[in-house]
């Protein structure tokens, strides 16, 4: 990437404190505007459309087409294109409820039963059922709990579910892993999807939205299922959420009836339809997601997603420490750009940290970030402390290099010690992005780029007082300072052997900034003047000087 050059001058005006009275307007980084830490790195603002990963069904494209008048059978064939429809190849599945688990407690409001591994029925009472990998369950009516072979398969008593922690249908299977408890909900496909619908669309959306929702859930269901794998699913995003019987609505269950069995094929293999919130206006296509093409999983356009409040977002201020400590970068952010795919979406995201180029791809930075989508805009500002930043003398200015880059109305703001931010002027960056703004600090001020919803971190600038020796005569050192600090306290420090410093004597600043010290010092020794005022200002010492012999 070539370096930028610094490129513009933007002069502000000697800074407005004391009893200064010219006119500074209010900041317009006010309210609920984001401001980020000092220290905190260049600010990098994100905007975009729509939320997931776009690829297949847009779930508010869905509901929209069907809005207009368009089937299920319709809808599915616009986001899949050149699939059919089939008849599922299984009609139950095995859902993992909780793993890795020291204990579990399931409950039924009526007598139930439980299989245990070596095939042996058991009775057991209505009510909760707590017990730990010992499997010590008491059963059969015994007064004391009685270990059990695993797997253990829970049956629920007559039409009261089984529940853990939420109500389930069907059968509840668990089996002691390394140590631990695993539950899986073995259901029929129909019944599981009654629980997956209205969990991943609003059953109060249109019914030909739902039904097409159904057999997305169904086919992505049965094409993912891990058939080698002691369940098929997941019971949330890693597959799909499945919430349960509490969460069934009459609504999505009359779409998964009336789309019984339903499966989308392509080249005899059910079809993997994903399926995302909102697209953005136009699905991505599999082969910029995932890098291999998918003839059913194109890019589509799709219109009706501007009914979704999620079809644009931003913006969304993120500090460049948050980027550093999310992808673990070795150094700190100074600069991101970033390459898109053929649908709009970033591809590819290179993040510098000092001098190197590091390559991320655009799902691994929304993942990272929380960021809705990878269809986004990134804009950067920035201001940057001269290098040192060492405290500048009262009375001189102060250059401080900056980056704007797709961000518009970025404003020069200060804050003078213990006052409020104020706009010093609108910046114009130059073509490369880069600006340079000179300041002429009257005292210890804090910088920063801001416009009305963000504000990049602030930059410190601290001034000292100009401080000069006028006299040394015979027992006495005379000076001044500006500006005028009355009774700053004022040091005669001496060097000593060692190259460290002693207080040889010690007075103050005089109302009218002069200062007289009475001491006696060595011929041949160096000596300095010290002046610490406080009050917004840092120290400020003088040049050593020997004295004459």
């Amino acid at each position: 990437m070539m370096r930028r050059t610094i490129a513009l001058l933007v002069v502000a005006a000697a800074l407005a404190v004391g009893s200064c009275t010219a006119a500074i307007a209010a900041s317009v980084c006010t309210g609920t505007c984001f401001s980020a830490p000092a220290g905190s790195g260049p600010l990098l603002v994100f905007s975009g459309h729509g939320w997931g990963h776009g690829v297949g069904m847009s779930q508010y494209g869905a509901y929209g087409y069907a809005q207009h008048g368009w089937p299920a059978e319709q809808i599915l064939s616009h986001y899949y294109p050149s699939t059919t429809v089939g008849k599922a190849p299984v009609s139950s599945v095995r859902v993992l409820l909780a793993d890795k688990k020291k204990a579990l407690t399931l409950s039924s409001d009526v007598p139930f039963t439980v299989r245990d591994g070596v095939g042996k029925t058991h009775t057991l009472a209505a009510g909760p059922l707590s017990f730990g990998a010992t499997l010590m369950l008491t059963v059969d009516g015994q007064p004391t709990p009685q270990p059990l072979t695993p797997p253990l398969t829970f049956r629920p008593g007559g039409a009261s579910p089984l529940t853990l922690k939420l109500p389930y249908r069907g059968q509840i299977q668990v089996d002691v892993v390394d140590g631990k408890l695993r539950a899986i909900n073995l259901v029929g496909l129909e019944q599981y999807l009654y629980g997956v619908v209205p969990s991943e669309m609003p059953s109060s959306w249109s019914s030909e939205a739902l039904k097409a929702q159904a057999v997305a859930a169904r086919s992505y269901a049965m094409a993912t299922r891990q058939v080698g794998a002691p369940y098929d699913v997941f019971n949330d995003t890693r597959s799909q959420v499945y919430l349960g019987l509490s969460h069934e609505d009459p609504a999505t269950s009359a779409a998964v009836d009336a789309t019984k069995g339903q499966v989308l094929f392509y080249g005899g293999k059910v079809a993997t339809t994903f399926f995302s919130s909102t697209s953005g206006g136009a699905t991505e296509s599999a082969a910029n997601w995932t890098g291999t093409a998918v003839p059913y999983l194109v890019s589509v356009a799709d219109p009706y997603d501007i009914l979704s409040p999620y079809h644009d977002w931003g913006p969304v201020p993120v500090t460049g420490k948050t980027v550093v400590s999310a992808l673990k970068l070795p150094g700190p952010l100074t600069d991101i750009t970033t390459t898109r795919t053929a649908t709009g979406r970033v591809g590819t995201v290179d993040l510098f940290a000092q001098a190197l180029d590091l390559p991320v791809s655009g799902t691994k930075l929304r993942g990272a970030l929380g960021l809705r989508s990878t269809w986004f805009d990134v804009g950067i500002f920035s201001l940057a402390a001269p290098v040192p930043n060492a405290a500048v003398v009262y009375g001189s200015t102060v250059s401080l290099s900056g980056v704007i880059r797709g961000v518009s109305g970025v404003s020069f703001e200060q804050r003078p010690s213990a006052t409020p931010w104020q706009t010093v002027a609108p910046v114009t960056p130059a073509p490369d992005g880069s600006v340079r703004l000179t300041a002429k600090p009257t005292v210890t001020t804090d910088y920063r780029l801001a416009t009305t919803a963000a504000a990049a971190g602030s930059v410190r600038i601290r001034v000292a007082p100009l401080v000069r020796i006028v006299a040394v005569n015979a027992g006495q050192i005379q000076g001044d300072e500006q500006p005028l600090l009355p009774d700053a306290p004022v040091q005669v420090q001496v060097q000593n052997p060692d190259l460290t410093w002693t207080v040889a004597a010690e007075g103050t600043v005089n109302a009218d900034g002069t200062f007289i010290v009475p001491v006696t010092l060595p011929p041949g020794s160096l000596y300095r003047i010290v002046v610490t005022p406080g009050r917004g200002y840092a120290p400020a010492t003088t040049t050593p000087q020997t004295v004459a012999r």
